[in-house]
């Protein structure tokens, strides 16, 4: 190695020890994470709280970690899900093993699917890593029913997905709803297509 060499990468040492230090703070001041931050994943619901997840397991196909489980089946009048004919009734998703592409996100049929700001999941057990859909789902906003019920938005699944562009449903605010384990999640609005 030459003495040139070994001088300018000294030099650039030098120049950074007398920089002024940026320590960030982290727990106690957070920083809003970028808008469209790929994080936590949120199942969401339609305006009368059936959730938007048909069961089709697009999104576990589409994963390239192989992070995603869906167990689909069928809705009955009696109890009714979604509008459509399945529902999702296991959904997990294994955060050791999600790498976070959002290519689940572009499979999704149903717009089912979004990725919030939340980016605090690190836990001390693997097994709690492992998201199910009690977890994942949006969280009831004022006017939305705890579902099984009937359909209030039209009386087919079409009602509900020909009229989508003019009435999408809604999961803001569940960027910032308090998880199971009583954890506020992070501030900072959630992405929205």
């Amino acid at each position: 190695m030459s003495i040139g060499g070994t001088l300018k990468g000294f030099g650039v040492t030098f120049s950074h020890m007398f920089k002024k230090v940026v320590t960030e703070e982290y727990p106690e001041q957070r920083k809003p994470p970028a808008p469209r931050y790929h994080g936590r994943h949120i199942l969401n619901r339609w305006p009368d709280g059936l959730e938007k997840c048909i069961g089709c397991e697009l999104c576990a196909w589409a994963c390239p970690a192989d992070a995603i489980f869906v167990e689909g089946a069928d809705n009955t009048e009696d109890e009714r899900f979604s509008p459509g004919e399945r529902y999702a009734q296991t959904y997990q998703i294994n955060y050791a093993r999600c790498i976070f592409c959002g290519l689940c996100i572009e499979a999704c049929p149903t717009r089912s699917l979004t990725m919030s700001n939340e980016y605090e999941l690190a836990r001390d057990n693997r097994r709690d890593l492992i998201f199910t859909k009690e977890m994942l789902l949006a969280p009831l906003l004022p006017g939305m029913e705890r579902p099984p019920h009937d359909m209030r938005l039209g009386e087919t699944e079409k009602d509900y997905y020909v009229g989508a562009l003019e009435n999408p449903g809604t999961s803001a605010g569940a960027e910032h709803y308090k998880g199971v384990r009583n954890e506020p999640l992070p501030g900072a609005a959630g992405r929205r297509r």
